[in-house]
């Protein structure tokens, strides 16, 4: 198998770089201390049409596969150093756009991807909730059908894109006696009567990308606005965005772990102790390729997923894996990095000190290392 980037892939991630440096990077460690998502720098990528890239041209996208979709997310994770920004790039057009696109009916389709893939409205995923995280299925909001619309009730929690966002896609129980059986998703726009904005969530890193609460009293949701089929949303999300999810999300997280490398292989060659510099020591050295085994064994696994993604083949035990692995070496280059820059990693002076806060969401948020291993383990022995 060739898994060698095209020429045209090379000259994209080039010049997404260039793009990245030139209007993410700048202010990036600025908008992480005052936790501030700058609508000005996302309009930029949005013009050059970052927003859309893997939507079907006729709703306003790039038609780009999976793997180029990876190849921008890496290019904007290395080029503009700022994960808040790469996260809500991700939840965008990932678990916010991909399920209208591969879930909605004609109609919903030409009335949200297009402003969707422009950038101009912002979209995200309602899911979790205070009291189902790791367990989606347990998740409380209700959806009862009244007089031509759907009645919504509950909260969901820790939403990225929160309070920016113009459109989310929504779980809730249909049917609360049939478990993930009985969940439904649908699509909400801002201005729909009872749905409103809870608190903000101030977070320990990717702090430039907006956490909120969504709040749904009684909120008027149209029939027209259930996607999909009753009762099929949890499977229908989850297989819409699964592969999505482990290989375009984590692509900036590539990006991230090689220009990290390369500031701590410039640091550890500029730093002296003992008389010369701190490169010439084997234990940092040693550190030096960890991280970059780390790092293109990382790019294996994602790209693998993408281009089995592309094939149309579904394979949930290399998505597990890839998002496993990835957010796991991913933290514990973000450790090395600042343990290599030693007192000055834990300041605020060396962008290593935001990596380490950046990359421990990995682990958490799309599902934890420990259900990663649980469906991993599940799918080896057949149960």
């Amino acid at each position: 198998m060739d898994f060698s980037f095209t020429d045209e892939q090379k000259l994209m991630k080039q010049q997404v770089i260039e793009f990245a440096q030139k209007e993410i990077a700048p202010g990036a460690a600025e908008r992480d201390e005052e936790a501030r998502f700058d609508r000005d720098v996302w309009d930029k990528a949005a013009a050059l049409g970052y927003m859309g890239l893997p939507f079907p041209e006729e709703y306003g996208g790039s038609g780009a596969s999976v793997v180029d979709t990876c190849v921008v997310g890496e290019a904007l994770g290395y080029g503009g150093v700022d994960s808040g920004f790469c996260l809500s790039w991700g939840a965008h057009v990932v678990i916010g756009g991909v399920p209208i696109w591969q879930l909605g009916n004609e109609e919903q389709k030409q009335k949200y991807l297009p402003k969707i893939a422009s950038g101009e409205w912002i979209s995200g995923l309602g899911l979790t909730e205070p009291e189902a995280g790791s367990d989606a299925a347990g998740i409380l909001t209700t959806a009862e059908k009244k007089d031509g619309y759907y009645v919504l009730n509950g909260t969901k929690t820790l939403i990225t894109n929160g309070p920016i966002g113009e459109v989310f896609v929504v779980l809730a129980k249909t049917d609360k006696e049939k478990g993930s059986a009985g969940i439904s998703g649908f699509i909400i726009e801002k201005g729909f009567t009872g749905f409103s904005i809870g608190k903000e969530i101030d977070k320990m890193g990717n702090r430039s990308s907006p956490t909120s609460e969504l709040i749904f009293d009684n909120c008027e949701v149209p029939v027209e606005n259930l996607l999909g089929e009753e009762n099929k949303g949890f499977m229908g999300v989850a297989l819409a965005t699964l592969e999505w999810e482990r290989s375009v999300m984590l692509a900036p997280a590539i990006g991230g772990m090689e220009v990290q490398l390369e500031e701590c292989i410039k640091y550890a060659k500029g730093r002296k102790q003992f008389g010369r510099p701190i490169s010439s020591f084997q234990a940092i050295q040693f550190k030096l390729a960890d991280m970059k085994v780390w790092l293109e064994t990382s790019r294996w696994v994602l790209y693998n997923v993408a281009w089995t993604k592309d094939q149309g083949i579904m394979d949930p035990l290399m998505a597990s894996v890839s998002k496993l692995y990835i957010t796991e070496v991913a933290m514990k280059a973000a450790e090395e990095a600042v343990q290599i820059h030693g007192g000055y990693g834990y300041t605020k002076e060396y962008a290593v000190e935001r990596a380490i806060r950046d990359a421990k969401l990995g682990t958490l948020g799309g599902g934890t290392s420990e259900i990663q291993r649980w469906i991993v383990g599940r799918l080896l022995v057949g149960k």
